[in-house]
C-alpha cells in the first residue's frame, strides 16, 4: 500500500536512533511534514537536513517537556495527525533476588513511562482539536512473557503495552487509533556487534519497521485499533 501523507504532520521520537531514523525517511517519501524528536539538537541534525525535516528537542518522559513540543507543533503547523514513538532501550539485569532498583528504574522510565507521558499528551492534542490521528509506539516480544534476566526490562515493555491497549480503548469513539508494532531482533550495527554469529537474514530491518508503522498510520487502516503487530521476519 502507496499511502499518500501530503498535507500530515508526523511527530517521530527517537529520530536520531537507527529505527527513528527510518521511519522519518518513510513519511518524508511518502508526502509528511516530518518533526524529528531528540533531547538535543545535534542528534538530530542529519536526519533533519537529509529529509527537510523541522527539528524538536523534548524528554520525552516529562510531561512538561513534550506539552511544549506539542505547542511548538501546533504553533507551526495547526496540527499533529500522527505519533511514531520510537524511544526505548534494552537493559538486562541479574535475578530478581540479586538485584537493585537502578535497571529497574531506567527500563520503567525509558520504556513504559515515555509511552504514557509522550503518547498521553499528543492523544490531548488530538482529542482537544477534533484531530482523527494516529499513535503508533514500537513494543517488544518481552511484553508476552518474562524471561531470565530480564525481569525489568520484561516489565516495562508489558506495561507499555498495556497503556497502549488502554489508549485504544478511551480514544476510539474520538477516531483516534493506537497501536504497536513487536519486532524481533532488530538489525542494527549495535545488535550485529553484540551478536556477532548471528544469522542476519532474519532479523527485522529498520525499515521493515517503517513500513509497518506507515502502514498503521494510513487512512486505510483507520479499522484497525489496540493491536500489537508481531514484525519477526525468519525467527
Amino acid at each position: 500500500m502507496a499511502a499518500d501523507f501530503s498535507g500530515k504532520v508526523v511527530i517521530v521520537t527517537g529520530a536520531g536512533g537507527n529505527i527513528g531514523q527510518a521511519v522519518a525517511r518513510r513519511f518524508a517519501a511518502a508526502g509528511a511534514t516530518v518533526v524529528v524528536v531528540g533531547r538535543s539538537e545535534g542528534e538530530l541534525s542529519a536526519i533533519a537536513a537529509e529529509i527537510n525535516g523541522v527539528v524538536g528537542v523534548a524528554d520525552v518522559t516529562d510531561p512538561a517537556s513534550v506539552d511544549a513540543l506539542v505547542k511548538q507543533v501546533e504553533g507551526s503547523h495547526g496540527k499533529i495527525n500522527v505519533l511514531a514513538h520510537t524511544v526505548g532501550g534494552y537493559n538486562a539485569g541479574t535475578p530478581v533476588h540479586e538485584s537493585g532498583l537502578d535497571v529497574w528504574d531506567k527500563m520503567m522510565n525509558l520504556n513504559a513511562r515515555s509511552v504514557y507521558v509522550s503518547c498521553g499528551r499528543v492523544a490531548k492534542h488530538m482529542v482537544d482539536n477534533k484531530v482523527s490521528g494516529r499513535i503508533i509506539a514500537i513494543l517488544a516480544k518481552n511484553a508476552y512473557k518474562g524471561t531470565n534476566n530480564h525481569a525489568a526490562y520484561s516489565a516495562s515493555k508489558a506495561a507499555a503495552q498495556r497503556v497502549l491497549e488502554s489508549m485504544s480503548a478511551e480514544l476510539g469513539k474520538h477516531g483516534i487509533t493506537v497501536n504497536g508494532v513487536v519486532p524481533s531482533t532488530i538489525d542494527t550495527p549495535q545488535n550485529r556487534a553484540g551478536s556477532p554469529n548471528a544469522d542476519y537474514s532474519k532479523w527485522v530491518k529498520p525499515d521493515e519497521i517503517a513500513d509497518a508503522i506507515l502502514f498503521l498510520a494510513a487512512d486505510e487502516s483507520r479499522a484497525i485499533n489496540g493491536i500489537s503487530l508481531d514484525i519477526s521476519g525468519g525467527l
